[in-house]
């Protein structure tokens, strides 16, 4: 590979987001730095360029020596790290706080040229923990790197989310999904693969010193989206859950290794999650995002009764037997 290929450092690069943005770098060209406490996690990864265009890279963020090495000659970094509940010394402060401050400081050590971090919708209206710990991110970044770009997605959804595919799991078991607080919350839906896409769109200096909100073209509360849910897997009982008992229920779950709830999660259900009329969105980004009913049945059909071909048809219409 020549050496004038650009160079880009992704942080989270293994998870949701972090794949896809992997995949678009290396196909727009950049030598990618997978910046993992584990390499051999990211593995999976280098067939999204040619031989040696994806590496994956040993890094401890909470080292400055190894982040220094992980942005070292980089023209772009990117940071997907993002945890939704805490356990041990991973706490939101630790992920959403510390780690994206330390890049942005390492980032301008290094001179680096675009810094994009992903926060979240919403988060500067919400009291919960991880509301506040991603707002007090963002000025930590900025702080050290006045020119990062900074995006907030609202829900997003794609083929290995864990959104829809864990409640049309759940759907399938139980014989009804709650409504926390009556199920009035409203999101916008954003797609995966429209994040990475926004993410490359953002590598330009009129977006730098700039924060984006991210959602899809529709805006759905709770339960239009278990409805939406429901016609892949046939479930159709839905019952309000105050959100005092959801979060007498959160306390019980939160005690799971990977709880369904926590109470922190009720708190952000009482605040909406979609794009504030007066914020930069995809459209200064000259990006059309996807609807949630383009991307959805590729990979919840699955979830009808009797699997993707149990509702197979004949040519006439009627059902085969």
């Amino acid at each position: 590979m020549s050496s004038l290929q650009p160079i880009a450092t992704v942080f989270g690069g293994t998870g949701f987001i972090g794949r896809q943005i992997v995949r678009q770098l290396a196909q727009r060209g950049y030598i990618v730095k997978v910046a993992t406490r584990m390499p051999e996690r990211a593995y999976f990864l280098r067939p999204c360029g040619t031989v040696g265009q994806v590496v994956p890279f040993a890094c401890r963020p909470n080292d400055p020596q190894s982040l220094a090495a992980a942005v070292a000659g980089s023209d772009v970094v990117i940071n997907t790290i993002g945890i939704l509940y805490e356990r041990g010394r991973q706490t939101f402060h630790a992920a959403h706080v510390e780690i994206p401050a330390a890049i942005a400081a390492a980032c301008t050590r290094a001179s680096v040229k675009y810094f994009v971090h992903f926060s979240a919708l919403g988060v500067e209206r919400s009291a919960a923990k991880y509301a506040r710990s991603k707002i007090a991110g963002e000025k930590a970044i900025l702080q050290y790197f006045p020119n990062a770009t900074i995006l907030r997605p609202s829900l997003v959804f794609g083929e290995d989310d864990n959104f829809f595919n864990r409640f049309a799991r759940l759907a399938q078991w139980l014989p009804g999904l709650p409504l926390i607080g009556g199920g009035f919350t409203k999101f916008q839906p954003v797609y995966v693969g429209d994040l990475a896409t926004a993410a490359m769109a953002a590598l330009k200096p009129r977006c730098q010193g700039q924060i984006y909100e991210l959602g899809g073209p529709e805006i759905l509360d709770f339960k239009k989206i278990f409805e939406r849910i429901f016609e892949f897997t046939g479930q159709r009982l839905l019952f309000p859950l105050p959100f005092g008992l959801a979060l007498v229920q959160a306390w019980f779950l939160n005690l799971l290794p990977e709880p369904l709830l926590t109470p922190d999660q009720v708190e952000l259900l009482k605040t909406d999650n979609i794009v504030n009329y007066q914020a930069l969105s995809f459209k200064d980004l000259g990006i059309q995002p996807t609807a949630l009913g383009v991307i959805l049945p590729r990979y919840m059909e699955s979830y009808r009764p009797g699997g993707r071909f149990g509702a197979l048809r004949t040519a006439d219409g009627a059902a085969d037997a």
